[in-house]
């Protein structure tokens, strides 16, 4: 056998290799999202068992633990959209807006010191936000709400949501001002050939571009503001109150998932199982979101490719 057959051979061996073990990463990937699902869904529908599953998706009351208990779970979804929205409502603005001056205004000098201060917020741990939220937010909201005549708790969903998306924004400024970035500088150059402005290349060109990872951004931000349970804890109170007002106090659902299982109660008792039903409700809500961006992200990649025809 020639030296070039027994190397040829020996790429062919490592190609095999590195292919099975990507499949292998591929698979364990895929098995864990189906562990996590079959793992809620078994203990949820146990719970179904137990109480109703129609009044769980539609009634008004939340009270474990007492005589009658009651399992009605709008409230939490309710409380959980309310402060999800205020906090999206923040960062999304913020963070792209930063996204977009790093990326097409500043220089990169400026861009090297900006970025790294942007990140540290990512870094900062939820309990000290929960903090912020707390001590300084929740007071300046009440004494904003009495300076218009308006009415506002100490636990409300608008300093929540406000802290909940201030933790968000380097996530949904980092991976658009990659995005953006990512842009050829042809594509620039071709509009201003065209006689277009530094805002209308952007508006125009640069953001329909980069589109698809700034909706995967937001996606990824949305998750984040789902699953966050401190904030609330400390910011938002833990009633479950079915209210579209935000000076309110409300709840969540990881919150009232933490509620449930350190309970007294037994693990197959309605009390407990219901941290299950919860779950399971937002993997479901999760997986919808998810689908709607790829859809998205879909269109904006076909109207991209016929517009660059």
């Amino acid at each position: 056998m020639s030296t070039f057959e027994s190397q040829k051979k020996r790429r062919e061996l490592n190609e095999k290799l590195i292919k099975f073990t990507l499949i292998i990463a591929a698979a364990i990937s895929i098995l864990t999202t189906f562990g996590i699902l079959f793992s809620i869904l078994f203990e949820a529908i146990e719970f179904f068992k137990l109480r109703s599953f129609w009044y769980f998706l539609t009634g008004t009351v939340w009270s474990p633990g007492v005589t009658n208990s009651q399992f009605g779970a709008l409230p939490i979804f309710a409380g959980t959209f309310v402060i999800t929205i205020i906090a999206l409502l923040v960062a999304i603005p913020i963070g792209l807006g930063s996204a977009i001056y790093m990326s097409e205004y500043s220089s990169p000098k400026v861009r090297d010191y900006l970025k790294p201060l942007l990140e540290i917020l990512a870094g900062i741990p939820t309990v000290v936000y929960g903090f912020f939220a707390a001590v300084t937010v929740a007071p300046f909201v009440v004494k904003a709400a009495n300076f218009f005549g308006l009415e506002a708790t100490f636990n409300s969903a608008l300093a929540s949501g406000i802290v909940m998306g201030i933790m968000i924004i380097p996530l949904v400024s980092s991976l658009s001002d990659d995005v953006i970035r990512a842009v050829p500088d042809s594509q620039r150059k071709a509009a201003f050939g065209l006689g277009m402005t530094h805002g209308e290349t952007i508006k125009n060109i640069v953001l329909p571009s980069a589109m698809p990872g700034i909706i995967s951004a937001s996606l990824l931000a949305l998750s984040r503001a789902l699953g966050e349970t401190m904030i609330v804890v400390m910011a938002a109170g833990l009633r479950p109150n079915l209210s579209w007002n935000p000076l309110e106090d409300m709840t969540t659902v990881t919150v009232t998932i933490v509620n449930s299982l350190v309970g007294d109660f037994e693990f197959n008792s309605p009390e407990t199982l219901s941290a299950f039903a919860l779950g399971l409700m937002l993997f479901i809500v999760t997986l919808i979101l998810n689908m709607i961006s790829l859809s998205l992200i879909r269109k904006f990649k076909e109207k991209y490719k016929v517009n660059t025809l």
